[in-house]
């Protein structure tokens, strides 16, 4: 595994066409988001405030239409369009357009859903597929005609998932991008180096839209942002591990993804336990509770970076590490995880009151609730 990855690192970094093309992805991004505020005005794509939101003025929510542009043209360029990586495309495309009519519509839940579902059958049939799944018994268990729904219900579920924690400005992206580039490593190191350009193309989108995103925020990503990025994280947390069939590789994208993944688990308990709709909204996420806590905007969306950011190094240490001690590792972590949760009062919904309290102050946050 060491030549591959070495000669993996070696021809990413001595194709100066790979370098152009991650460039061009992040000032693409960065240089068309200008027209696309100006585009989102103009076709209704705003997010209006209410009661339910902090941002006093209208602020546009396209900004994911910049990261589309950006991701598609490269992947063009550098020719990945065959095989799983055409399914990406054509299901990010089919991501993006519905999550734009949503943005200029307000589409019903189950319009939305079913376009997401469409957007992972694709990529499903393109050859983005689960494969194995651990086994208490003997490590590994082949999936079989299994593989379908538990993909299928993996790519829904990150793409919604990432849509969930689109709470505050810089929030969503900040985490993608950080997951992007945990997963980019990550792959290098399981030797899928053309898995870990894609995810550096998709981090040098996201990089470039972030400085209009991040707080104080002139654009919003929007639903057509933040399910292309979910879409897109959750094929490539797939194609990464597609090759490995070791304990921890396979449970790699769950740590990566560990901050949308455990905010949407929690968020279910939780409303599980107060026997509400799981898919009512509430003000109990992580973000909420920091703010509950008294932090300030920028302050609560760094403090989950730098979560985000220990979870990407564990999984990166992961792969250096023996099953047994990872396996240890990982059981740790999951103790950490809840524990904090408890604490901060992600389960009992005791943050809700507080939140709103600490954040009305707050003109420029936003704090929107997509499930």
């Amino acid at each position: 595994m060491n030549l591959v990855l070495k000669m993996g690192v070696c021809n990413i970094m001595s194709a100066p066409v790979y370098i152009i093309v991650l460039l061009s992805a992040f000032f693409i991004a960065y240089l068309s988001m200008p027209g696309v505020i100006k585009i989102a005005y103009r076709i209704g794509a705003i997010d209006q405030p209410d009661q339910r939101k902090v941002h006093s003025a209208k602020m546009p929510r396209l900004g994911g239409m910049s990261i589309f542009l950006a991701f598609i043209f490269s992947m063009i360029i550098l020719q990945k369009y065959s095989g799983p990586y055409l399914g990406i495309i054509l299901g990010a495309s089919i991501v993006f357009l519905v999550g734009l009519l949503d943005d200029i519509f307000q589409l019903s839940a189950g319009v939305k859903l079913l376009g997401q579902s469409l957007a992972a059958a694709v990529a499903i049939y393109f050859g983005v597929m689960v494969h194995f799944v651990t086994n208490p018994f003997d490590g590994l268990m082949a999936l079989g005609y299994f593989s379908i729904p538990l993909t299928f219900l993996w790519i829904v579920g990150i793409s919604n998932a990432i849509n969930l924690i689109d709470g505050l400005d810089g929030l969503a992206a900040g985490v993608s991008a950080i997951a992007a580039v945990t997963m980019g490593v990550v792959s290098l190191l399981q030797g899928q180096v053309e898995v870990a350009l894609v995810a550096f193309l998709l981090l040098a989108s996201i990089l470039g839209f972030l400085p209009y995103n991040f707080n104080p925020a002139r654009t919003f990503m929007g639903d057509c942002g933040s399910n292309l990025l979910g879409f897109i994280l959750g094929c490539l947390a797939i194609l990464g591990t597609a090759k490995s069939a070791t304990l921890i590789s396979l449970l790699l994208p769950i740590v990566i993804l560990g901050i949308p993944i455990f905010d949407t688990f929690f968020a279910i308990i939780r409303r599980i336990n107060k026997r509400t709709p799981i898919f009512k909204p509430d003000k109990d996420h992580l973000h909420h509770c920091l703010l509950a806590m008294g932090m300030s905007h920028r302050n609560c969306v760094l403090v989950i970076y730098g979560i985000s950011g220990f979870f990407g190094l564990v999984a990166i240490t992961f792969s250096f590490i023996t099953s047994p001690k990872a396996s240890l590792l990982l059981g740790l972590l999951l103790i950490l995880v809840v524990l904090g949760a408890s604490k901060i009062g992600m389960f009992s919904g005791s943050s809700a009151r507080m939140a709103r309290q600490v954040i009305e102050p707050n003109p420029s946050a936003k704090i929107s609730e997509h499930i």
